[in-house]
């Protein structure tokens, strides 16, 4: 993948920057903010910006409002950290387009910061609607994405937006997550283990064939081993099978050959949501009435040897249900194991970061991936809308 031009390539003093940002953060029911990392992550490129005494206009969604205004999902509690992370003002916009949005805007002095309302609120954001995007357009002079997160969408702020805006850059937060990933893709240092869980295996069959071409191990746990292990005739009790993926597992068993390390044991329970006859089985012994819920000690021990012997290592998907203490022993075992290695340590978003971070070893990883279907996309080599559309360095 080509470089793309860093908010450092360009010339930005004194300009109306435009910068996608993600602060689609968790609020509870008293509209507090729960965890402010995405917010964090995004001061490095606003702080340069502001150094640069550029003028900068913040533009993100906050949950899935449909085109319709919540308010329940406005931006006015991330203006409120914002300002206090800054220290300095930010002021919140009633909306993201419009005559006052446009008043405000040409009201700005250099160094000001201001945060649109919320794109998602209207629904040519999701459509990549040409007229929202000349709207958003013409609020500023130059383009920066720095939200990874959502690159993966061909929306009108994240694509649409950067066709009209020229120059149009990686903030460091962009630039930090297609450096770490495409590199560990394109050269890693070897031996370099994948280690994929989840669900489905339909939701990861391309970052299967896609890494197995690149990894040197790949470790498979979480709910999908199940339909791996129908591939190979074992029963699998009342665990999650995808019936109709068992040909494809098959495949992929055949083609991964020694690659494709599946677990040797596993957790097992009669009920999902809690430990009911809980115990260890080998894989080839699970119970007719049993749930596989969790990877077992003695995979754990393996999947960390491996790790263990590894220079590059790239996590997507939990091992099991860990949000149920009874059923996180994989999950963590395996967080452990990287977090104790000496390799370069990519985890690919979603739950996997969830997990990192709630057990408290994410500052013991090399890199933990603000993209959840983004950083899945990337790994299956897909290009991304919102990265593609940025300019080359």
């Amino acid at each position: 993948m080509n470089r793309k031009k860093s908010v450092c390539d360009i010339d930005v003093k004194g300009k109306r920057v435009f910068v996608r940002v993600d602060f689609n953060v968790p609020l509870d029911e008293n509209q507090k903010i729960t965890s402010d990392s995405r917010i964090v992550a995004s001061l490095p490129t606003i702080q340069y910006l502001l150094d640069q005494n550029a003028r900068v206009i913040l533009g993100s969604h906050l949950g899935r409002p449909k085109g319709e205004v919540r308010d329940d999902q406005r931006l006015t509690p991330v203006a409120r950290r914002l300002h206090e992370l800054l220290g300095r003002p930010v002021k919140m916009l009633d909306d993201c387009i419009g005559d006052k949005v446009i008043a405000a805007v040409n009201a700005m002095q250099d160094g000001d910061v201001v945060l649109l309302e919320n794109l998602r609120f209207h629904k040519g954001e999701e459509k990549n609607d040409p007229e929202f995007v000349k709207e958003l357009a013409s609020l500023a002079e130059v383009y920066v994405n720095d939200a990874f997160g959502t690159a993966h969408r061909a929306h009108a702020s994240t694509e649409g937006i950067a066709r009209l805006l020229k120059p149009a850059a990686a903030g460091f937060l962009m630039q930090k997550e297609l450096e770490m990933l495409g590199g560990m893709l394109a050269n890693p240092e070897r031996p370099f283990v994948g280690i994929l869980g989840g669900v489905k295996v339909s939701d990861k069959i391309k970052v299967i064939r896609h890494l197995m071409d690149k990894v040197d191990s790949l470790l498979i746990g979480g709910a999908m081993m199940f339909t791996f292990y129908r591939a190979q005739e074992l029963e699998t009790g009342r665990s999650l099978v995808e019936e109709d993926k068992i040909d494809l597992a098959r495949q992929l068993l055949e083609s991964g050959g020694s690659k494709l390390c599946l677990p040797t044991d596993v957790v097992v329970s009669e009920s999902p949501d809690e430990p009911v006859n809980l115990h260890v089985v080998p894989c080839s012994a699970i119970p007719e009435n049993a749930l596989g819920m969790d990877v077992g000690p003695e995979t754990v021990k393996a999947f960390g040897e491996k790790i263990a012997q590894s220079r590059t290592v790239c996590w997507n998907g939990p091992m099991g249900r860990f949000e149920v203490e009874a059923f996180a022993a994989g999950t963590r075992g395996v967080a452990e194991a990287i977090a104790n290695s000496d390799a370069t340590s990519v985890i690919g978003g979603g739950d996997s970061a969830s997990a990192v971070t709630k057990m408290g070893l994410s500052d013991k990883i090399t890199h933990v991936s603000t993209g959840g279907g983004a950083s899945l996309e990337f790994l299956e080599g897909v290009d991304l809308p919102g990265v593609a559309v940025l300019e080359d360095a």
